[in-house]
């Protein structure tokens, strides 16, 4: 049996308002192999960015064991987890995030240019990506110039760019209409399983989590 892409144990996370100590995760375990797709369902404050924000390496501050690739998180330096974040994980947020100054390809490129690939190939993989998902036609239009649901689209290419194991997206289509969302969504699975990558996707709408390999839902801070 290949090992899990991502293994969370007794994963916790609280913040402190004034008096008040807030508990927004109470010991979560998971584990999601290579090339699942696991939908992380709950409602709005149930704790779905946060978690995200955990296996993504963001912020500090959480207890229990983050295991990315085999890579236990809380044994690493800042420099570490920065390669481990650059190397293995890819990200597709509710909002797009996508530089303004630069064009949809070019948006894809750079990650790449980032980890050290050519720019020859790495242009060549972004103009693959984008074709994929039906913006060949879309290639120099920033971001600007680009419809909601297109630029979700470059989003989700740029997250793939590097071939992560893992893509980590926090209500991917939630900016979306019904009908552009369904149909995003429905680019990004097959994308993501023709790629061969995992994920975990947090999202409030069980219809679309339906459509994922699994769901897991997050309740009171711990999945149930």
């Amino acid at each position: 049996m290949s090992e899990p892409v991502l293994a969370l144990s007794g994963v916790r996370r609280s913040f402190i308002q004034g008096e008040v100590t807030i508990q927004v995760l109470r010991g979560v375990d998971l584990t999601v192999m290579p090339g699942e797709i696991v939908a992380l369902l709950g409602p709005s404050g149930s704790g779905k960015s946060t978690l995200l924000q955990a296996v993504g390496l963001l912020e500090g501050g959480f207890d229990g064991s983050i295991r990315i690739i085999g890579e236990e998180a809380a044994s690493l330096d800042d420099d570490a987890r920065t390669r481990l974040r650059r190397d293995a994980l890819g990200f597709v947020y509710q909002f797009h995030h996508l530089l303004p100054e630069f064009d949809a390809i070019e948006n894809v490129v750079l990650p790449q240019l980032v980890k050290g690939t050519d720019g020859v190939a790495a242009r060549d993989r972004a103009r693959a990506l984008l074709t994929k998902l039906g913006l060949e036609a879309r290639l120099d239009h920033r971001p600007a110039k680009l419809s909601g649901g297109e630029q979700q689209r470059v989003a989700v290419a740029r997250a793939l760019a590097n071939q992560p194991p893992l893509i980590l997206a926090d209500e991917p289509t939630g900016n979306l209409d019904e009908a552009t969302s369904e149909r995003v969504l429905g680019e990004f699975l097959n994308l993501v399983r023709g790629e061969g990558s995992a994920a975990l996707v947090a999202t409030h709408n069980e219809r679309l989590a339906a459509k994922m390999d699994r769901v897991v839902r997050l309740r009171d801070g711990r999945l149930v």
